[in-house]
Order: structure tokens, then C-alpha cells, then sequence
């Protein structure tokens, strides 16, 4: 079923509504990539089953293997990934060959979370960060995929000189285009913050000047807490200031922790809960997607306190099963 569909070239991904705004996919994408596949790739090594397989007799264990580890979730590459191509070509493979559809966060940005810090780094230049994207493209090549595309790089806009920004856009663009050219049958959705952050048109501009024309569309809520409700309004807010470039995009949305909404904190707070699984989706989001395990530290702050970034907390994920 999966090879009749793929040499299906004239599928189309369709027209879809989103409340506010017409969605235009743009030329680019003739493929579904959810319809190439059977569903989401869960990750066979990621934290909470790593963890749920080490620690078989702690009393959290049961709870965190059913409600997060065997959930469908994206898989983040960045500098400790090692050889990009190979190790996003062995990911996609392995879940190609389980006929599901892998969901890929490319992390590398030169000067990532360069207002918070705590996820710091990236790759040291712009030429290495464009060989780096450039690889992790044709590690997808033609099997399906979802790519996350560097979360926070336009929310920390405001951190940034004027040339900074323009070198990040360039480098943005440069990213899409190599997906569109390598990765034909991969949806890439630029990240777009989320409601509490940035003022629709701002983020629209922001879009924009990032070249998200290119794109299949953009992720709202990317290790965050608010709901799927109020990143639906965003994100057609956001749709509805895009027309005014010409063109508007699906969205996305990350409802791995969005249970219980947001706190008004991003750092983990306290009394969290996990949100939605993995699904597309119904009325204004495209997808809904776990982009952040639940459980995965945001750094050193909040119930958090003492570790660090993508450290697995496994009481952080316990509570956030139960919401308390």
C-alpha cells in the first residue's frame, strides 16, 4: 500500500481551512506524508523508555512506559548527534522500514537560545550550519518525514543585531530550500513560538522575512504549555497577518505538555500535564504532535531545579501523567 501511494506523484496534500484563513501548501509539496506511512514513529531510544527500562522496579516505571514512553514523538538533532546524514538517515530508515512516519527536530542553529541559555550552542558558523542542514536533508531523501525547524530561532529575535537576524533568515531559507530539494516527501514546519511570546503580525513578519513561503507550514507551542485551543487562535491570528505577503500555511502544534495549560511560566513549572498524543489534526491545527517529551528538563530553573536541558526527570514526568 505504502509503494502504490508513493508512486501516486499526482496526490495532492489538498486545501485545508483553518477558521480565520484559506491555507495555501504551496507548489512544493505533492505528497502527504501521513498518507504515505501507517502512523507516527515512536522513538525506540527515547529518554522516558531508556529510563523505564533501567529503573524496572521503581513504582513510576509502569505509568511513564504506558503514558510517554510508547507515544509517538519527535527525535531533536543538534551537535551531539554526531554525523548528521548518517544519523538521520538511520532514524528515517528504521521507521520507514516499520512503514510509520518519523517526526525530526533539527536543533543546530549558530547561537541557539541565545536569550535564555539554556539550551546554548549550535553549529559555530553559518557555512557549517548550511553543510550541516544540507546533510540532514539527504539523510531523509525521498522517505517520508516531519521536520521541526529549529525551535526559539525567531522568538530570540530580540536578542539579536539587525545583522544577526539577517543571517539567521538567510540560513532559514537556505534550510527549507534544502529539504524542498532533497527531502520531497517531507513536511518542514518553521518554528513560530507560541501565544504568549510574540504578537501575531510580529510573528508573521517574522515568518516571512524567514522564508516560510517555502515551508510546508509553521509549529506553534514547541516545549511549551498552552493549550491547543488558544495555539489554534494564535496560529489563525498568525494565518490572518500572513495574507497581507500573499499567502497563508498550515500549523502545528506541540501538545505534549499542554494538559493543564501554561502557568504563565516556560521553565518547568510546576503542575504540568501531558497534552494530546500524537495525531493530525481536527479543525485548525494540521497536526497535533509530541515535539518535547513529557519529562525532558527544560534546564536548570523551576521543578527542574539542578539539571539540565533534555535531562530526563523522571518525578517531572510522573506528576505530569496526573497533572499534580
Amino acid at each position: 500500500m505504502r509503494k502504490s501511494v508513493r508512486a501516486a506523484s499526482a496526490l495532492l496534500a489538498g486545501v485545508l481551512t483553518t477558521g480565520l484563513a484559506l491555507i495555501d501548501a504551496g507548489p512544493a509539496y505533492a505528497a502527504d506524508p501521513t498518507t504515505m506511512t501507517s502512523g507516527f514513529y515512536t522513538d525506540p531510544d527515547n529518554s522516558a523508555l531508556r529510563w523505564a527500562n533501567a529503573n524496572p522496579g521503581d513504582g513510576r516505571a509502569a505509568a511513564i512506559r504506558t503514558s510517554i514512553a510508547h507515544t509517538p514523538a519527535a527525535r531533536w538533532f543538534g551537535n551531539w548527534s554526531g554525523d548528521i546524514g548518517t544519523a538521520v538517515g538511520a532514524y528515517v530508515g528504521r521507521a520507514d522500514s516499520h512503514d510509520k512516519l518519523p517526526i525530526l527536530v533539527a536543533y543546530n542553529i549558530p547561537d541557539r537560545d541565545i536569550c535564555a541559555g539554556h539550551s546554548g550552542g549550535g553549529a559555530g558558523s553559518r557555512a557549517a550550519y548550511d553543510a550541516w542542514i544540507a546533510a540532514f536533508a539527504s539523510g531523509i531523501g525521498n522517505r517520508p518525514a516531519v521536520v521541526v525547524l529549529e525551535p526559539d530561532a525567531l522568538g530570540h529575535e530580540s536578542c539579536m543585531t539587525a545583522d544577526q537576524i539577517a543571517e539567521r533568515n538567510a540560513m532559514l531559507k537556505n534550510a527549507i530550500a534544502q529539504f524542498k530539494a532533497k527531502a520531497p516527501n517531507t513536511w518542514v514546519y518553521l518554528d513560530a513560538g507560541n501565544p504568549g511570546w510574540i504578537d501575531a503580525p510580529t510573528m508573521a513578519r517574522q515568518l516571512a522575512a524567514a522564508g516560510v513561503s517555502g515551508a510546508r507550514g509553521f509549529v506553534l507551542n514547541v516545549s511549551n504549555y498552552f493549550t491547543t485551543d488558544q495555539n489554534t487562535s494564535y496560529g489563525n491570528a498568525v494565518n490572518s497577518a500572513l495574507g497581507s505577503y500573499g499567502y497563508t500555511k498550515p500549523f502545528v502544534v506541540d501538545t505534549s505538555r499542554n494538559g493543564n495549560g501554561s502557568n504563565g511560566q516556560w521553565c518547568n513549572p510546576a503542575g504540568r500535564r501531558i497534552g494530546t498524543p500524537s495525531r493530525r489534526g481536527a479543525g485548525g491545527a494540521e497536526m497535533l504532535l509530541w515535539i518535547k517529551i513529557p519529562g525532558e528538563s527544560d534546564g536548570n530553573c523551576g521543578a527542574g531545579a539542578g539539571s539540565s536541558a533534555g535531562q530526563f526527570l523522571p518525578e517531572v514526568a510522573y506528576k505530569m501523567i496526573y497533572g499534580y
